[in-house]
């Protein structure tokens, strides 16, 4: 198997577990929509836990380079916040597809405590800098009515993950965009 395969894997396991979930999916399911046998599937991902914490680590690492790109796209706290609303909005793919910390946050009991683990380190990667954006709408003015940073960042965070999973519900963007006009109004 070489690293296409491995990557055309995690691209299709990735979708799968954000559309589906982590249950949704065999490795039998992968096989076929590669057009390859199960046992070249375990030959990189013995288990399905190794196939989580591969896309986890993936995802935390696409999802790092997107806030420091972000970071680097806009100066202001407001710019950012859109920036972040926005990132997480094309994630939901027409509504047919949630983050995939929301979706492993759905089927938490299927998941091997590395993988947890690791999702929490993702969340509060965010929060982190969720947190120092509010910290930086305080200090330039482009945010309204902020009461505090770390409680702004845990709210913003639920709103997001909360918008997706409604937006993947009725698969709808206009939930989603709903869910997070208040926090776009406030931004300059």
């Amino acid at each position: 198997m070489n690293r296409d395969t491995r990557t055309a894997l995690m691209d299709l396991a990735e979708h799968t577990v954000r559309s589906r979930g982590f249950d949704g999916f065999s490795y039998a399911d992968l096989a076929e929509a590669i057009g390859i046998r199960k046992a070249s599937i375990h030959y990189h991902f013995p288990t399905k836990a190794k196939l989580s914490e591969a896309l986890i680590e993936r995802y935390q690492t696409s999802l790092q380079q997107g806030l420091t790109e972000i970071d680097a796209a806009h100066a202001s706290a407001g710019a950012r916040l859109k920036a972040l609303i926005a990132l997480y909005r094309g994630a939901l793919h027409d509504g047919q597809t949630v983050c995939l910390c929301v979706a492993f946050s759905t089927c938490r009991e299927s998941l091997s405590d590395t993988v947890i683990a690791r999702v929490g380190a993702v969340r509060a990667m965010v929060l982190q800098w969720i947190t120092a954006t509010f910290e930086l709408g305080q200090r330039d003015g482009s945010v309204s009515a902020i009461l505090g940073a770390a409680d702004e960042a845990q709210a913003t965070l639920a709103m997001l993950e909360g918008a997706h999973l409604a937006a993947r519900t009725e698969e709808d963007l206009a939930v989603f965009d709903a869910a997070t006009r208040l926090l776009r109004a406030r931004c300059q």
